[in-house]
């Protein structure tokens, strides 16, 4: 957003009339719903969200501390918009899309000033331009004119903006330009920049939705393996106070094949923040070997920040995502997490004074979850290319409650929910998802891609998995009240076989080398590994082994160690070689 002294006043400013926290009430402001205002002496930005006769009441995204009545407010006429072009990336922002570094310079403290304002990319910074048209071509809303190589990893596609008519390219060169300097002009005597400017609330435009049908590979075993999400998907990640919501959103940031990633923190702990903001800019990209930061944009809004910013911070995220995918991009988005931003929400209805739903949350908090979750999908776009965007929304019910309302309404709109256990994390099984809980809708309309690019038997495998884990939990019931040695023998050797899945295939440590990333095919031979001691168990069994005995392989507890191992193939041939010979020489 440009600064207050900027900005073009639609009339007469306006005057305070009351404030309440963030919300502030003016008389005599003649506005829209959603424009943009600078509030008091200080400037202090804000939005428009309700207009009722001669009273206008307005969020402001800053402190409110210190503002009276009686002191101007001055519209700009404009909603809430996001500057996009080249230097998104690389960039770390607050809520509203100020950058946190270009601040802190001005300011020379980490403490920022309220008032203080810088536009979203850098409007003096110069690109080098090239253009991707001719003098001639016809171009249309949404064609790509020009490439910008904006960091070492992404090339920066200039494109016509959504709402522009279109025509014939009249003039293009290419060269260094900034931002805001035209690099293409059509016959219609509309000029293309590499700035854009869009409404946070409003969606982007494309051609049509479609289904999503490749994955996104996390290289997590229990995600890829068990409960798959799509490039183009949704996902929640609810789960209690220290259960691992962050470290799972981190891996997926870091690990996932998306090409561009939009991470939100919303409402987080400042010091989980700060140590994405440390941490992220010191990574490797495993996919390049370049720095992360180079395709990744970071949103900080912290739990000490303005209630109001954290309300708008998710909406500028998903718009940032969209323009990449208008590119081309695959684009993954983190939100962590969706219960501070419903927060945020409850907080300012209630001193709109607006009837309360359930848990004081808004009526319309069902509403503006999906609208938020809808924006993800895989897109044909306006230029006949494929995007997608990928959204995945950590939730922190109090207590570890689902049956909370965030929890509930986003579970009613996502398709993937990946649900964390405190009993697990307390375990230290990491990551604490709970199997038995968490589930996948993109399953079935992902297996060809699995079937073709990882193992043709893969649906069966993993279906094999689910069904020893499910047999186990039963059998834990039983173990509860009479203890394991009571059981049948076959029984007893179900419940090895899905330990071993639990502790060789589900855990994965994050923070170890080689088991932090999971290739999908290494998933597969792992749980391929547990399967061959499954079938040969159960071939001994009917033999006339005891269970026992087979239990006593040596080779066994080498299935805890495929996780880590290197050379992870040969390692699993000849383990799954041993496993048959020591069992079978049992008969």
């Amino acid at each position: 957003m440009s600064q207050a002294e900027d900005t073009q006043t639609v009339d007469e400013d306006g005057v305070i009339e009351s404030v309440s926290g963030p919300v502030v009430t003016a008389a005599d402001l003649d506005a829209r719903m959603n424009d943009v205002v600078y509030v008091g002496d200080e400037g202090l930005m804000g939005e428009v969200i309700e207009i009722e006769g001669n009273l206008t009441t307005i969020q402001v995204y800053e402190e409110t501390s210190g503002v009276g009545p009686g002191e101007p407010v001055e519209n700009t006429g404009e909603p809430l918009s996001v500057d996009l072009g080249p230097g998104v990336l690389d960039a770390i922002y607050d809520g509203v899309q100020r950058p946190l570094d270009v601040l802190e310079e001005k300011m020379g403290t980490a403490f920022l000033d309220r008032g203080v304002d810088a536009p979203g990319i850098d409007f003096e910074t110069e690109w080098e331009f090239t253009p991707t048209v001719e003098v001639g071509d016809a171009v249309e809303a949404g064609d790509v004119v020009g490439e910008v190589p904006e960091t070492e990893s992404i090339t920066h596609r200039v494109m016509v903006p959504p709402d522009y008519e279109g025509g014939e390219v009249t003039a293009t060169e290419s060269g260094e330009f900034t931002v805001d300097e035209t690099v293409v002009e059509l016959d219609s005597g509309e000029e293309i920049t590499m700035h854009q400017e869009w409404p946070v609330r409003e969606a982007r435009p494309a051609e049509t939705k479609e289904t999503p049908t490749i994955p996104l590979v996390s290289g997590q075993r229990i995600l890829d393996g068990l409960f798959p999400i799509a490039k183009g998907g949704t996902a929640a990640i609810p789960g209690p106070f220290g259960s691992g919501k962050t470290v799972t959103q981190h891996q997926l940031a870091k690990w996932a094949d998306a090409d561009i990633v939009v991470y939100v923190g919303c409402g987080e702990r400042g010091n989980e923040m700060t140590e994405v903001i440390e941490d992220f800019p010191e990574l490797e990209d495993p996919q390049t070997g370049k720095p992360l930061m180079s395709r990744t944009c970071l949103i900080a809004n912290t739990s000490n920040m303005p209630v109001a910013a954290r309300e708008s911070c998710i909406y500028t995220g998903i718009t940032i995502a969209e323009y990449f995918r208008d590119m081309g991009y695959d684009v993954a988005l983190m939100a962590d997490s969706t219960s501070r931003w419903a927060e945020a929400m409850r907080e300012i209805s209630s001193r709109l004074e607006e009837m309360p739903g359930e848990e004081g949350y808004p009526a319309y908090l069902a509403a503006s979850l999906s609208e938020f979750y809808e924006r993800a999908g895989k897109f044909q776009l306006l230029n006949g290319d494929e995007g997608s965007v990928t959204a995945i929304g950590a939730v922190s019910p109090p207590g570890g409650d689902f049956s909370e309302p965030v929890t509930q309404n986003t579970l009613r709109i996502v398709k993937t929910f990946w649900a964390l256990d405190a009993d697990l994390a307390e375990r230290r099984h990491f990551p604490s998802i709970n199997w038995n809980e968490s589930y996948s809708l993109y399953r079935q309309q992902l297996d060809p891609w699995f079937r073709e690019n990882v193992a043709e038997d893969w649906p069966e495998v993993r279906q094999w998995a689910v069904d020893v884990l499910d047999e186990e939990a039963e059998l834990q019931e039983i173990v509860q009240l009479v203890g394991k040695d009571a059981l049948p023998e076959d029984q007893q050797l179900t419940l090895e076989v899905a330990r071993y899945l639990r502790e060789a295939w589900l855990q994965q440590n994050a923070f170890h080398d080689v088991d932090t990333y999971c290739d999908p095919k290494k998933t597969y031979r792992m749980l391929g590994a547990i399967r061959t001691f499954n079938d040969e168990a159960f071939e001994a069994l009917d033999a006339g082994v005891p269970a026992e005995e087979i239990q006593d392989a040596d080779a066994l507890p080498r299935l805890n160690r495929m996780a880590t191992a290197e050379e992870w193939n040969e390692y699993i041939d000849e383990l799954e070689s041993e496993i048959e010979s020591q069992i079978r020489a049992l008969y």
